[in-house]
């Protein structure tokens, strides 16, 4: 390293300690001053952004219905009152069909950049994370910030080295910031349950619960280097998957706001013209590919996959980026979806899947067999995995997953619901890019999950698979 630059104080050169991959879950249930006095704010924003944009409807857009309005009053409530409900935004913008139509649309919006905060203040928490001066740290940064989230924003910058980098930044105090909203919507949600049905059905308190233990994960970024680290290194585990990458986390230069890592360069994955180029179903293919080893095999799983963290490089592969929401299955749980997958795409025998629920102690009361418990299951399931994923619905998907777990009283992990609303993503890019193709009856997407099996049925069909 030049004499003028400074190693970082710091560094996690081998990955982080263990201590600081444990994520804290303050309590959420706490109510005091700070959350009351915030109460009274949510409140008169939402109220006067709604009231607005209901009254301002008739001399505006004529076209738009009073829901849709009120939707948008919503969406800009969320961006005033900041980082937090626009997380809440971009939760109802990934999860159509699960909140009414107006509302998801209009929280499309919150997956836009949001302000960023100032160069000074960036610089701050890098200089207090890793306890050089920029100067001393980089041989270039670039103050503008590439991109600003609703908890960090991304810098580029030149690593002593010559390596081209960007560095993810919180932003400052938004912890504290964080907590005092989630306790908020928490108790808003309790009240809400009380008084309305709807709120109650929804299970609004466990939507603020689960929202919490993301963003407290996310919040924690030695969890989210080593999570980005441990899937990108599984990525090319069987020897393939060469289009398909996610950037090299720089250890040393990371700490316990900031995350350093490898710079790309591309477009979203949404801007693409399917005119333009002849490969983009099998784009879709190879990220769905990477993806469904990932849950099935791997572990760790790209957990936000929409358009603005799935780009095509310039030199043709496709990227994952930004793992701040990351979903692992358990084990066992992930013997039960390749066992779903299993029966679609080779045999229909949906009874393996009864077995695998037998083995972690659900439907073990029931009065009835795996074969009579399998049909159940391929009833359900078959027509979501069977059929052209840019039909499928994520609101179908979702309560298929919810209609399984009534039938037994299984107890299904959250992140199977993950899996389901990220599958809704790759739905929209399926319709435009990937047209007619069959998530579940794609051989290729299944070659390192079920090697054998699917090499003897691509010799029984005489076909030959993509080489990665």
């Amino acid at each position: 390293m030049p004499e003028q630059f400074l190693r970082p104080v710091d560094p996690h050169a081998s990955g982080p300690p263990s201590p600081a991959l444990t994520v804290h879950l303050p309590e959420l249930e706490r109510f005091g001053p700070a959350q009351l006095w915030r109460a009274l704010v949510v409140s008169a924003v939402l109220t006067g952004c709604v009231l607005f944009a209901v009254v301002a409807r008739p001399f505006t857009r004529r076209t738009t219905s009073w829901a849709d309005a009120a939707a948008e009053g919503v969406v800009t409530a969320f961006e005033t009152l900041g980082p937090t409900f626009v997380k809440l935004g971009q939760l109802m913008a990934s999860s159509p069909g699960v909140f009414p139509a107006p509302l998801a649309n209009a929280c499309l919006r919150c997956l836009d950049d949001v302000p960023p905060v100032s160069a000074e203040a960036a610089r701050s928490v890098i200089e207090a994370d890793l306890g050089r001066p920029v100067e001393a740290l980089f041989a270039e940064f670039d103050d503008t910030p590439l991109a600003a989230a609703s908890v960090a924003q991304v810098h580029g910058c030149v690593l002593p080295d010559g390596r081209e980098a960007v560095i993810k930044v919180q932003r400052p105090g938004i912890y504290h910031r964080m907590l005092v909203d989630l306790r908020t919507a928490y108790w808003g949600a309790r009240l809400l349950e009380r008084l309305s049905e709807f709120f109650r059905i929804a299970n609004a308190t466990a939507i603020i619960r689960d929202l919490h233990r993301a963003t407290m994960t996310e919040l924690n970024s030695a969890v989210e280097a080593d999570r980005q680290s441990r899937f990108r290194e599984a990525l090319w585990s069987f020897g393939d998957n060469r289009g398909v990458t996610a950037p090299e986390v720089y250890w040393e230069y990371c700490g316990p706001h900031v995350i350093c890592m490898e710079r790309m360069h591309g477009t979203p994955l949404d801007r693409i013209d399917p005119d333009d180029r002849d490969d983009t179903q099998l784009l879709i293919r190879r990220g769905v590919k990477a993806w469904v080893e990932a849950i099935t095999v791997h572990g760790p799983f790209h957990g936000d996959v929409h358009a603005g963290n799935l780009w095509v490089l310039d030199d043709g592969r496709i990227a994952m980026l930004d793992f701040g929401i990351v979903g692992e299955l358990p084990e066992a749980w992930r013997g039960v979806l390749r066992d779903m997958f299993y029966a679609t795409l080779l045999d229909g025998d949906f009874s393996r899947v009864a077995r695998s629920l037998r083995g972690l102690g659900y439907t073990t009361e029931l009065d009835a067999s795996d074969e009579e418990i399998g049909v159940q299951v391929g009833a359900v399931l078959a027509p979501v995995f069977s059929n052209d994923l840019g039909e499928l619905k994520l609101s179908t998907l979702i309560m298929a997953l919810i209609e399984i777990g009534k039938l037994w009283g299984v107890s299904s992990p959250e992140e199977l619901v993950l899996f389901g609303k990220q599958l809704g993503y790759f739905e929209r890019y399926a319709t435009r890019l990937a047209p007619g193709w069959v998530m579940g009856r794609d051989l290729f997407l299944f070659r390192n999950v079920f090697p054998e099996a699917v090499r003897d049925r691509c010799d029984e069909l005489g076909i030959t698979l993509p080489e990665d």
